[in-house]
């Protein structure tokens, strides 16, 4: 269980797949293996990051376009990078991310029209490192997300059915296409989600 020591984990997907949950989990999960873990949230974490976040999903924010938000985004992502994950896995912390880059390929980049390989590009000039060692995507379909939303919807999710159905395919495809990503359905009860990722890490990580 040593190797989970200085791992950056992503989980990841659609609104409504319940990565903040999952995330949970697997941070205890890794702390009884008897290693540090920290859980961040991208955007957010830090307080330029949670300005940043409140911006993003403020209703009253409607005509920003996709590539503020883009912007926006990756400036949350960067100041997360500096102050709190590089330091923690410099410290052999198992980090936990709630979102990372592959939120923005699926939504601005794909659903968007941005461009993917645009955002990666960006990235890349951004970010000392921008793959983790594992993203898990949390793969579930519109109907059955939208009982877990919030009444009081954010402005990315109200963007409407047609915008996240692209989003949900931008998630599939970057996961087909790119190697250290997994897909775990995540309609399924939240004890069976959390073994199927604990199974993917054990795996993909534990035993590579």
């Amino acid at each position: 269980m040593n190797d989970l020591k200085g791992k950056f984990i992503v989980l990841d997907g659609p609104d409504g797949c319940g990565k903040s949950t999952q995330a949970k989990l697997l941070s205890k999960w890794v702390q009884d293996q008897n290693v540090s873990a920290v859980t961040f949230r991208d955007p957010g974490t830090t307080p330029i990051g949670e300005k940043i976040r409140n911006i993003l999903l403020d209703n009253a924010n409607t005509q920003m376009s996709t590539a503020a938000e883009m912007l926006l985004y990756m400036a949350a992502r960067a100041q997360l990078w500096t102050q709190c994950i590089e330091p923690a896995l410099n410290e052999g912390k198992c980090v936990i991310l709630d979102r990372w880059i592959s939120s923005t390929c699926a939504y601005q980049g794909f659903a968007g029209g941005f461009g993917v390989d645009k955002i990666i590009t960006i990235a890349q000039e951004s970010l000392p490192r921008i793959w983790p060692d594992m993203t898990i995507i949390l793969d579930i379909d519109l109907k059955s997300a939208a009982p877990r939303l919030k009444s009081d919807l954010d402005r990315m999710e109200k963007k409407g059915l047609v915008y996240h159905k692209k989003v949900r395919d931008g998630f599939l495809s970057l996961a087909d296409a790119r190697s250290g990503f997994a897909v775990v359905d995540a309609s399924e009860d939240i004890k069976t989600v959390h073994s199927k990722v604990i199974e993917i890490i054990t795996k993909k990580l534990l035993t590579d």
